[in-house]
């Protein structure tokens, strides 16, 4: 079953106000700030992934109540060698859209946005799992004990008292009895 993403580029309906589609969207979403600005950016932002049809139409139909454009594009591999469908470009927030994430001839990832062609560089070591029961310790040298004296000390025999606070025993109450209280 083909599964799709809905996909959004900060792009609002033709003659919808910027203004008003962000609060509606900061509203749709539960978002504000920065979290707001991040979606309007104009980049390509997926707000689901891995919904079925009728789904992704839900979110498209919320999408356009609320003012803004999106896109529902397949997940699946014939969606990464179509070609991009061009913004249209009577939205005023109308952006280039980014190419899709598809692996380069060389087996690297193209990104898919400025913010992960930051991350484009970086090498990573290739690490794998030990096999089970294998030793998880690094190797260590032997083990060599501090030269330390404790020929001087002893320990104390069992039950000895080895400097406890004593309790103080309770002292004896005064008999009260025959004391009373008048009216005078």
């Amino acid at each position: 079953m083909t599964r799709f993403e809905v996909v959004f580029q900060g792009q609002v309906q033709p003659g919808a106000a910027l203004d008003q589609v962000r609060a509606n969207v900061g509203k749709l979403f539960q978002v504000s700030g920065s979290q707001l600005d991040a979606l309007f950016s104009g980049r390509r932002i997926v707000i689901k992934q891995g919904l079925d049809q009728v789904a992704a139409e839900k979110y498209r139909i919320a999408l356009e109540r609320a003012g803004a454009q999106c896109s529902i594009v397949p997940m699946d591999e014939q969606a990464a060698d179509a070609p991009p469908a061009a913004p249209e470009p009577s939205a005023p927030a109308a952006q280039p859209r980014a190419a899709p994430e598809r692996p380069a001839a060389s087996g690297r990832v193209v990104p898919r946005d400025e913010f992960m062609a930051a991350f484009s560089e970086v090498e990573a070591p290739d690490l794998d799992i030990a096999p089970l029961g294998a030793d998880m310790q690094d190797e260590y040298d032997a083990f060599t004990p501090l030269p330390i004296d404790l020929s001087a000390l002893s320990l104390a025999p069992v039950g000895s008292d080895m400097g406890e606070l004593k309790k103080d025993e309770p002292g004896q109450v005064p008999n009260t009895d025959h004391l009373k209280l008048s009216d005078q």
